[in-house]
């Protein structure tokens, strides 16, 4: 899959494979910065300098069922989580 001169080297479908809150864990173990969209509003944050409480940031980024809310991609150290186009177009740059 590629859009934006972005090349995904994995593509998960949400409704055939979910990640539960460990699961999520376990993906933000990895992530340096989160940047989770909800509507219009927006929170980055820098999980090295300035890490949020485990419970804001799961907050941020588990929808109403318990899964990570969708979309959701992972570019480097960084988890983009939700859907705002025009910070999708800021991030991914």
């Amino acid at each position: 899959m590629e859009s934006a001169g972005v090349t995904a080297r994995e593509v998960v479908d949400a409704r055939k494979q979910t990640f539960a809150k460990r699961e999520t864990i376990a993906l933000l173990r990895r992530a340096a910065r989160v940047v989770a969209m909800k509507g219009k509003k927006v929170v980055d944050y820098d999980l090295k300098r300035d890490p949020p409480p485990e419970k804001e940031l799961l907050e941020a980024i588990l929808g109403p069922t318990g899964n990570l809310r969708a979309p959701a991609i992972r570019m480097g150290k960084t988890l983009i989580v939700g859907f705002q186009q025009e910070c999708w177009k800021d991030t991914i740059r």
